[in-house]
């Protein structure tokens, strides 16, 4: 008889900075597949030094993971708009907007960034962990109509996000491109620390002033403008920032999480994500289901924001109960919030819950603690 076989762990993808990652005794995680930085436990450093140094100065973020689909063709534009719920036809050469690709029930497949290169061109950047499911939904959808190449292009890119207040000034040292004249939501092309045709887009994850860079995914260009960024924010205060600190981040700027706030269990109406769905735009995936959900009075749930009332932090699977100690619902996101100094949460509760405001309990192991609805984002940057 033979013996059982063992089963085979596959092999965690790296991005071009792993070894840099590694040298910075950054503390390594699998996540989606990828082996990746949570944080940067260096003298001084750590989660809360990362997400203060992006709130207060910039921080550095290697977003290399993420998944860059192309769509190329004069029936580009017409697939997107199949496939995305916000108004693609909007866009102009140079922008950029926030959407998503929906289940025929108006649930998540994923959310998404849409860049508009040219008249039929157009880059979705898409969640590292749900890549090769979207490239394969978008495939069946629409990878057949004509006029149209659908393209992964994510192994030729790296992208960095420097995110923060001085995020402009540090990476102004490094290009002769206007910066400040990138609008929010656009892009442009442009030579950052000597390498050429680079992508600028003037985006992020943070609730901060940000851009990311797309630069050649070989390890040589990648460190090397790793390494460029870090010197030119010197003066700023930057550090290198990992996981755990966009994830603080994005949760006090109130900013979805896929598999969190959005997945396909939940959908438009109740992520709270329907100021970019475009019901008017016409035909698209999802569409029919959530003008039904609207038509009917609205969805049976809602995503809420929680503040923690009394000692205790609200995470990630925690049941949520009425004041009676009766459960009603689950915390999708919670952690202390370092910049805001107290402990917050979204939660998934239904929607007569939401509507009234009331408190709620949070079931923290064997404690209900007590916790006040908040407006989301619970933080917002002060605009200049």
């Amino acid at each position: 008889m033979s013996a059982p076989s063992t089963p085979v762990t596959p092999e965690l993808k790296k991005t071009a900075l792993n070894s840099t990652h590694r040298a910075l005794k950054a503390k390594m995680v699998d996540f989606g597949g990828w082996d990746m930085p949570v944080e940067y436990p260096c003298p001084g450093g750590g989660l809360i030094a990362e997400h203060m140094a992006v709130r207060t100065g910039v921080g550095l973020f290697d977003v290399s993971h993420m998944g860059e689909i192309q769509f190329r063709g004069p029936g580009a534009l017409a697939a997107v708009q199949h496939i995305t719920m916000n108004d693609a036809s909007r866009l102009k050469d140079g922008q950029a907007h926030y959407s998503a690709l929906l289940t025929p029930q108006g649930t998540f497949v994923d959310d998404i960034l849409v860049h508009r290169l040219g008249e039929n061109d157009y880059l979705l950047v898409v969640n590292a962990g749900t890549k090769d499911k979207d490239y394969a939904w978008i495939r069946k959808q629409v990878g057949t109509w004509p006029g149209i190449h659908i393209n992964d292009y994510s192994s030729y890119y790296s992208q960095l996000a420097l995110q923060g207040p001085r995020a402009l000034e540090t990476l102004q040292n490094l290009t002769k491109v206007d910066l400040a004249s990138i609008k929010n939501y656009w892009f442009t092309w442009g030579q950052v620390a000597g390498v050429h045709n680079v992508l600028i887009a003037r985006t992020g994850y943070s609730g901060e002033d940000g851009f990311e860079v797309y630069i050649p995914s070989d390890e040589a260009t990648t460190v090397k403008v790793w390494n460029e960024l870090l010197a030119a924010g010197a003066e700023f205060g930057i550090r290198p920032c990992g996981l755990g600190a966009r994830n603080t981040l994005r949760l006090e700027a109130g900013m979805s999480l896929y598999g969190h706030e959005i997945s396909e269990e939940i959908n438009v109406w109740e992520g709270g994500l329907d100021r970019w769905l475009k019901l008017d735009k016409g035909e698209f995936i999802g569409r029919e289901a959530l003008a039904a959900v609207q038509a009917s009075g609205g969805p049976k749930r809602k995503i809420i924001g929680l503040e923690m009332v009394d000692r205790g932090i609200g995470r990630d699977g925690y049941p949520v109960l009425d004041l009676e100690g009766k459960e009603i619902g689950v915390v999708t996101s919670g952690s202390p919030a370092p910049f805001l100094k107290t402990n917050i949460a979204m939660a998934l509760v239904p929607a007569e819950v939401a509507a009234g405001g009331g408190d709620v309990l949070v079931q923290v192991r064997a404690n209900p603690v007590r916790a006040k609805q908040v407006p989301i984002p619970f933080y917002k940057r002060a605009k200049k």
